[in-house]
């Protein structure tokens, strides 16, 4: 399951964060998952809730927000949404789509941090 490798590196990056930042506590993570990211997004909530267990995220809620897949044709410039399974040809000129525009996203888009103390070692600065 790799939504455990993925939790690990979100948790890791964040706690960073948190101790650069003399963050003490995490209230909420949000997530741009993409459709198309192969992330299964209930799979990854249960991944981070263990992940963050014993951190500065300890408690914290994961929210996902999705991002559609989205693909564009060269020759007719149509875009289209890929859906699952992803549709890779034009629906116009039945052409294959030149790339995607989105739906492969996986990063963090917001930290709220839990209101109250920093750390001490930054309340001096």
């Amino acid at each position: 399951m790799h939504e455990m490798s993925i939790a690990l590196a979100v948790v890791d990056q964040i706690g960073d964060a948190a101790r650069s930042g003399g963050h003490e506590a995490v209230e909420t993570v949000v997530l741009r998952v993409g459709e198309l990211a192969g992330v299964v997004p209930d799979a990854l909530r249960f991944c981070f809730e263990l992940a963050c267990e014993d951190t500065v995220l300890a408690g914290a809620v994961l929210l996902t927000e999705p991002v559609p897949g989205r693909a564009h044709c060269a020759p007719c410039a149509r875009e289209w949404a890929t859906g699952l399974p992803p549709h890779l040809c034009c629906p116009a000129c039945e052409g294959p789509a030149a790339g995607l525009l989105s739906g492969r996203e996986l990063e963090i888009a917001e930290v709220r941090w839990a209101p109250g103390r920093r750390a001490a070692a930054h309340e001096e600065a």
